[in-house]
């Protein structure tokens, strides 16, 4: 009876620094995504019950959101930029 080859199985886990940085552009990715909720969510609150809406505090929370989404960013883009040459392009198919 002839041994059967088996291709070598990938790795379960993979390497905590290019998972981490995986997820943080992953992270990046969503980051517009969630901004633009957040612009929007001013238009689900209730209006009170005089019928008249008050704009001064929906554009304080525009923006604190834009200056937090503009942290956000910047806190992400070191750690991003540092990793770019470490992690080599992921490939989708290998055909």
């Amino acid at each position: 009876m002839k041994p059967v080859f088996r291709r070598p199985k990938a790795p379960l886990f993979l390497a905590r620094r290019s998972y981490r940085l995986r997820r943080m552009r992953d992270g990046a990715r969503l980051l517009p995504i969630f901004g633009v909720f957040l612009v929007f969510l001013p238009i689900l609150w209730a209006p009170d019950a005089s019928g008249g809406r008050e704009t001064a505090p929906d554009g304080i929370y525009l923006f604190l959101i834009w200056g937090a989404l503009i942290v956000v960013a910047a806190l992400m883009a070191p750690a991003l930029r540092d990793g770019a040459d470490d992690v080599p392009p992921r490939r989708e198919d290998a055909d």
